[in-house]
């Protein structure tokens, strides 16, 4: 489900801004980590997405 920083974030980045100042980090979906990339779901334990190989720096 996007979040409003994330709709107001599209709307910016269609008309040419920059938008992420910081590096990608894991999403928490109640007890699981949710991959910034590809939306794939984790146990708490995982250091990379097993489903795009995704790894946060």
């Amino acid at each position: 489900m996007a979040t409003a920083n994330d709709i107001f974030d599209d709307f910016l980045a269609d008309r040419g801004h920059e938008t992420e100042t910081e590096t990608p980090a894991w999403e928490e979906d109640y007890n699981k980590k949710r991959c910034p990339e590809c939306g794939g779901l984790h146990e708490m334990a995982a250091s990379e997405c097993t489903v795009c190989g995704w790894t946060p720096n």
